[in-house]
């Protein structure tokens, strides 16, 4: 299956769902009055695009309305799908990873428990692996030792090394040993897998920081990248988890994952028009190969595919109201 068709199946739920609430508006109007329009407004909202982005959209359906009365409903479509694709391409731009002037280059995948957190990383692995990179893993999450053995199940998967301590050790001293390895084996890049964790855990928050000042002391501009893992299916919340944690440590990109089993995908949206944190990854399915690097227009494209005209051949348009 092609990376396209894969993303498009994935987004399947989102599409279906905003496609619908499209087609139920605007197929059971008369002609496309303020009501409407409010209505689809609503509908908007409720695909977890944004109020921002529902409003943008809504303005160009009444802009549209002024200009042409006879507003056709493929119309509704592609001003969405125009208006998606520029705010995901202006806000979600700089996809690649950020790369260390010498290797490795040091990423760390952050998030709260639940999230997919430990199987992105080894996802990430896998996805530079292919690239031809040598990957290292550190795990550092030691408070759970589910999290260590699900990792080490991960690496010998993928086919990367991986460094581990014991059962509650300091995780930056882990990280540090984790990029010693990766240093003397000249490894490309090296993904630490942090405990999950909520923004407002203060002391989970200067274990961070501490394994950041650790991690300095041998590479003063580690880390490189702070990617911070969401569960696309939880809607405004994984917007809510974004801010906060960008504020808390700040955060260079995001992954998105489980955008397979859920019509809330629209959050991708809404995450990077308001934040303007990089969306770098995202995950549509749970085979090894599944997560896939973000790219604004096949997103789009993905999201707004095979959209069959609401009007049925011969049919005479939505007439704008006035």
């Amino acid at each position: 299956m092609g990376l396209f068709q894969k993303l498009r199946d994935g987004l399947a739920k989102t599409h279906n769902k905003l496609f619908a609430d499209i087609r139920r508006i605007v197929t059971g109007a008369p002609k496309l009055d303020e009501d409407a329009v409010e209505e689809l407004e609503a509908a908007l909202v409720a695909s977890d695009i944004g109020i921002e982005m529902a409003m943008k959209i809504v303005a160009d359906i009444r802009k549209a309305m002024t200009e042409n009365r006879e507003l056709r409903d493929t119309d509704i479509f592609e001003i969405a799908r125009q208006e998606i694709v520029k705010s995901l391409t202006n806000s979600a731009a700089a996809p690649a990873l950020q790369q260390a002037a010498a290797p490795p280059t040091v990423v760390f995948l952050v998030g709260v428990n639940g999230t997919g957190k430990t199987t992105s990383t080894a996802k990430l692995a896998h996805l530079l692996k292919s690239q031809g990179k040598q990957v290292i893993l550190g795990a550092c999450d030691t408070f759970r030792a589910a999290a260590t053995d699900q990792l080490k199940i991960w690496a010998e998967r993928v086919g990367v090394d991986i460094v581990a301590g014991r059962h509650g050790a300091d995780p930056a001293a882990v990280a540090f040993d984790a990029l010693e390895a990766a240093i003397n084996r000249n490894a490309d890049c090296l993904l630490i897998d942090t405990a999950g964790r909520w923004h407002t855990k203060k002391n989970l928050m200067e274990e961070m920081k501490k394994m950041q000042r650790v991690l300095q002391k041998r590479v003063p501009d580690a880390p490189h990248e702070i990617l911070l893992v969401l569960d696309g299916s939880t809607g405004q919340n994984a917007l809510t988890q974004a801010r906060e944690f960008h504020a808390a440590i700040g955060l260079t990109g995001l992954i998105i994952t489980k955008l397979d089993g859920t019509p809330k995908g629209g959050i991708v949206v809404a995450i990077a028009r308001e934040l303007k944190i990089p969306v770098k990854f995202i995950g549509v399915g749970e085979q090894v190969d599944d997560l896939q690097p973000f790219d604004a227009k096949t997103f789009t494209e993905a999201l707004f595919a095979d959209s069959e005209p609401l009007l049925k051949p011969g049919g005479t348009g939505l007439r704008a109201c006035g």
